[in-house]
């Protein structure tokens, strides 16, 4: 099967300024999403998607094809389906028709290969999506905004059923899921599960700090 792996990253991020091409423990961030996906063995191609002339310098740098957008795909308000059809439809005029599309985040910079290649065989074998999940060990007492428990009852945390929420580091989905359907996860999805500390989502200059004071411990 073909198998690309697609990283949007977009030049105008607010919360941080230049993001993707920010360094975190000596490497800009761009290049932790290419790196994951050169290392998995069932990609064969890596693009980054974006509308930036010095992210794509860096993407490229880096190992990974680069398709530009439009500048109507980079704004603000713009979702990541649109953006990955784009770049699907992109490679199509150009001969190539991927089996499975692999989303990685730029944002997501503690993901293993070993992810990936996991959620890839899960499509081989026959679900259309994969998501990437954590335990969510918080969500147990929740209120809302107005002073309202959304919980009917108070108890321990052991005592309350294991829940995951997806942690935005990756999405993989088949052709048709994405191309027909026009959807990043379909009817049949599996999950792909990442321990709390990998999966960091990098928003805000904290998470950056975050980030950067986890890989030096684990350097």
């Amino acid at each position: 099967m073909k198998v690309v792996a697609i990283i949007p990253a977009r030049g105008g991020s607010k919360g941080i300024p230049r993001k993707n091409v920010k360094l975190l423990a000596g490497k800009p961030l761009i290049q932790y999403p290419i790196e994951v996906a050169k290392g998995c063995k069932l990609i064969d191609r890596v693009i980054v998607s974006t509308e930036d002339k010095e992210i794509a310098a860096v993407a490229k740098k880096a190992g990974a094809e680069v398709i530009y957008r439009p500048a109507e795909l980079a704004e603000d308000n713009v979702s990541t389906l649109p953006v990955l059809v784009h770049a699907v439809k992109e490679l199509e005029k150009n001969g190539y028709k991927p089996d499975i599309i692999v989303l990685l985040y730029a944002t997501a910079p503690f993901v293993r290969s070993g992810y990936i290649e996991e959620g890839i065989k899960k499509i081989i074998k026959g679900c259309d999506s994969v998501v990437s999940v954590c335990e969510d060990t918080r969500n147990y007492k929740l209120w809302d905004g107005t002073g309202k428990p959304l919980f009917k009852k108070r108890v321990n945390r052991q005592l309350v059923k294991r829940v995951f929420r997806e942690n935005g580091a990756f999405y993989i989905m088949a052709y048709d899921t994405l191309m027909k359907k026009k959807s990043i996860t379909g009817r049949k999805t599996k999950l792909v599960f990442m321990q709390p500390e990998e999966s960091i989502d990098i928003d805000t200059p904290l998470d950056f700090m975050l980030a950067g004071s986890l890989m030096k411990r684990g350097s």
